[in-house]
């Protein structure tokens, strides 16, 4: 089950988030597009970073909590699923604290208000 651990992080993740798409509304599940265009240029350029670090020897993982499947160059399965994983639980809270500020009005009374974080 060791092996599984780092896989079952990412599935709990989406796991604790999902609420965000289905009861909150975040649309971003229901926008693949839009999110294959946000998580698209992370995921290449994490990716590319992580290549270099493994081939380069700056780090390695534990054998003990991955599969051991490895994709292009050493890097590891779980690798990339973390690099698709989170920026999506990204999203769907960034997405969800939007809509939410948007109900409760928080939002608009700063843009009244002429704040330039809102």
């Amino acid at each position: 089950m060791d092996h599984y651990q780092y896989l079952l992080l990412m599935a709990g993740c989406l796991l604790v988030t999902l609420p965000l798409e289905l009861v909150i509304g975040a649309r971003v599940y229901r926008r693949p597009q839009l999110l294959l265009r946000a998580v698209a240029p992370v995921v290449v350029v994490f990716s590319v970073w992580d290549v270099v670090g493994i081939l380069a020897g700056h780090w390695s993982y534990n054998h003990s909590f991955v599969t051991g499947v490895h994709l292009v160059l050493g890097m590891p399965l779980e690798e990339l699923v973390f690099f698709v994983v989170v920026p999506i639980c990204g999203l769907l809270t960034y997405e969800a604290v939007g809509i939410i500020l948007g109900r409760t009005g928080v939002r608009g009374r700063a843009r009244a208000e002429g704040r330039p974080d809102a």
